[in-house]
């Protein structure tokens, strides 16, 4: 079991105070991604529901010692079959997060997302990393880089909110937001940098609420005081954000993954803006940020069930 060692040790604290909710696992048939679900089990952060083809769970389970007799396995023929099936049992109400396993991101978001059987709201979904970089004072939380790959304003708009809704079921009362471009002054060759400055005057106008953005911003002055002060940059955000809201999803993704490889980042995923929020970790992910991950998705649904179930 992990414990006092993670990364995200104060997060998995309070997910085990608020105790275990049903989690359905689509297609848990690697290592990682089963490992993943058993730490989350044996932390009580989640009571997992294993959706997969019964033959192959089972074989990986003998190979790494699992016994799955502690769990419900639900056999499916095949990996879409369980990413629809795992959906379901959300959208049924019998769990209150959904995790992907050993499947393709497009998989697993297909069956997610289908209009007549999958878990969307009017809210457009994203991704947010949380990235935990020995460099950084708090968490970062980085979006979007997964699910939206050129978002226009107004998925901007839902990507920034659902970001400042999660660091709100984190503890974060007013997060910063630092909307990122290559540059931060206003360029009209360069949509980043109208949609930064679009999206702050939706702040101001209440059509995003509950931070303060600022935007935009490069990523040097984003991240660091000096470089801010340096070009003469006097805003309440710059060298001190919570939330990076990239442009794209190749930036996104470029980061964090750089975040993670050079800086030894740790790091969690979550998408929000659906029903239930889903643990979204990469396959080549290991089991404690599939184990951190699961525990803000605990935050998560335990705080959409104070809220009467409301996504």
């Amino acid at each position: 079991m992990i414990h006092d060692t993670h990364a995200f040790d104060d997060i998995l604290q309070q997910a085990r105070q608020l105790g275990a909710l049903p989690m359905a696992v689509a297609h848990p048939c690697s290592r990682e991604s089963l490992l993943g679900a058993v730490e989350a089990a044996d932390n009580g952060i989640a009571t997992p529901i294993l959706v997969a083809p019964h033959a192959r769970l089972q074989k990986l389970a003998d190979e790494l010692e699992v016994d799955l007799g502690r769990f419900e396995c639900i056999d499916v023929e095949h990996s879409h079959a369980a990413a629809e099936r795992a959906v379901q049992l959300t959208r049924d109400g019998y769990a209150d997060i959904l995790m992907k396993g050993s499947l393709h991101t497009d998989e697993f978001m297909s069956a997610a997302l289908a209009r007549e059987t999958g878990i969307r709201t009017d809210r457009r979904i994203s991704h947010v990393w949380i990235m935990k970089v020995e460099s950084y004072p708090r968490y970062l939380f980085i979006t979007d880089a997964a699910v939206n790959i050129e978002p226009d304003l107004v998925t901007k708009r839902d990507i920034c909110q659902n970001a400042i809704d999660l660091t709100h079921a984190l503890g974060i009362a007013c997060p910063k937001v630092a909307i990122l471009a290559a540059v931060e002054t206003i360029n009209p060759d360069m949509r980043s940098t109208l949609d930064a400055a679009a999206l702050c005057k939706m702040a101001d106008r209440g059509q995003i609420t509950g931070a303060i953005l600022d935007g935009p911003l490069a990523f040097d002055n984003a991240i660091s005081k000096e470089a801010a002060q340096s070009k003469g940059i006097v805003s309440p955000v710059a060298g001190d954000p919570d939330i990076l809201l990239v442009p794209d999803l190749e930036a996104g993704n470029m980061l964090g993954k750089q975040l993670t490889y050079l800086a030894q980042a740790a790091s969690a995923g979550i998408v929000m803006g659906a029903r239930v929020p889903m643990v979204l970790t990469s396959r080549a992910d290991d089991a404690s940020g599939r184990l951190a991950s699961s525990a803000i998705a605990n935050l998560l649904a335990h705080q959409r069930r104070q809220q009467g179930g409301r996504p």
